[in-house]
C-alpha cells in the first residue's frame, strides 16, 4: 500500500528550518553523493552499467562462472585505480556530528568515503558493505582490497583464497546476495531513532534499501530528499530539493546549525 502523500516545499528555506528543529538527523546517502568525488555511478549514462553488464556481475553468477569473476576483477581494478577522496557532501555529515546532531549516516556507498572525511566507524553504517575488503565465500578470510588487486595487476585474472583456494570477492553486498541481518538491524534502528531523515544523492529504487525512507516517513519522521533528478518517493517527502548534493547538504547543514536554528540552542 502507498503511503499517504505529503505537502513537498522544493526549498532550502524549507528544508533547512526541518533540520533546524531536529536534534538526531540520519543521513542516508547514495551514489550520487560520491559521484563528485570522480566515483561513476551505475544508471546514469556512462555510468558503470553502460560498461559492465550487471547480470553477469550478479552473485549466483559471480560463483557458478569464472568469466564473471574476470569481468568483476576487471572493475574492482578499476575502480581502484580511481583517486577518490571526500567532498563536501561528506564534510558537511562530519560538521554534524561535530556538532553532536548527526545519530549515524547509512550509506548504501561502499568506497570508504565518510570514514576517510573523519566520521568515526561507529557513526557509518554500510549497508552495501565495503569495497576496500576482499572476503572469501569459502573460509570467510578477509583483507585489503589493495592486495586482491595487486594480484590483479600482477596477472591473476580471478585470484583465489590464499588461505584456503576458494573464491574471494569484495566484501560488498552483490546483486542476488542479503545485506547481513545485523547490519540491516542496524539501519532500522537509526532510521526509527532520528527525528530528521535526509536521503542524499539516492534514486531511492533500490530495495531494500529504499525501504528506510519510507520507514522515516510511516513514523512521522522530518524527511527530505536531496537528488539531482525526481524519486518515486518524493510525494511522501517533507522537502525535496533537486541539484548537487556537494552544494545542497553543506548549506542544509549550516541552516540547522544556525545559532538561532532551534536544535542549535543548547
Amino acid at each position: 500500500m502507498e503511503l499517504a502523500r505529503r505537502p513537498v516545499a522544493g526549498d532550502l528555506e524549507r528544508a533547512g528550518a526541518l533540520l533546524a528543529a531536529a536534534r538526531r538527523i540520519v543521513v542516508f546517502t547514495g551514489a550520487g553523493v560520491s559521484t563528485e568525488s570522480g566515483i561513476p555511478d551505475f544508471r546514469s549514462p556512462g555510468g558503470l552499467w553502460t560498461r559492465y553488464d550487471p547480470r553477469q556481475l550478479g552473485f549466483p553468477r559471480y560463483v557458478s562462472d569464472p568469466a564473471a569473476r574476470r569481468v568483476a576483477w576487471r572493475l574492482r581494478r578499476e575502480l581502484h585505480r580511481l583517486d577518490a577522496r571526500p567532498n563536501p557532501a561528506h564534510l558537511a555529515c562530519v560538521r554534524l556530528a561535530e556538532a553532536g546532531r548527526l545519530a549515524g549516516v547509512i550509506t548504501q556507498n561502499v568506497d570508504g568515503l565518510h570514514t576517510d572525511a573523519g566520521l568515526p566507524a561507529e557513526l557509518v553504517c554500510e549497508i552495501h558493505g565495503s569495497g576496500r575488503l576482499f572476503v572469501c565465500l569459502d573460509c570467510g578470510d578477509r583483507g585489503p582490497m589493495a592486495e586482491a588487486v595487486a594480484r590483479v595487476e600482477a596477472g591473476e585474472e580471478d585470484p583465489a583464497c590464499l588461505a584456503c583456494g576458494g573464491i574471494i570477492k569484495a566484501a560488498t553486498v552483490s546483486f542476488g546476495q542479503r545485506i547481513p541481518a545485523e547490519v540491516w538491524a542496524r539501519a532500522e534502528a537509526l532510521t526509527v531513532a532520528g527525528d530528521a531523515f535526509v536521503a542524499v544523492g539516492s534514486s531511492l529504487v533500490v530495495y531494500p534499501a529504499a525501504g528506510l525512507p519510507r520507514l522515516a516517513a510511516r513514523l512521522g519522521t522530518a524527511l527530505v530528499i536531496v537528488n539531482r533528478e525526481p524519486t518515486p518517493l518524493d510525494g511522501l517527502a517533507d522537502a525535496v530539493l533537486h541539484g548537487e548534493a556537494g552544494s545542497l547538504l553543506p548549506a542544509l547543514v549550516e541552516a540547522a546549525l544556525a545559532p538561532e536554528a532551534p536544535g542549535a540552542r543548547r
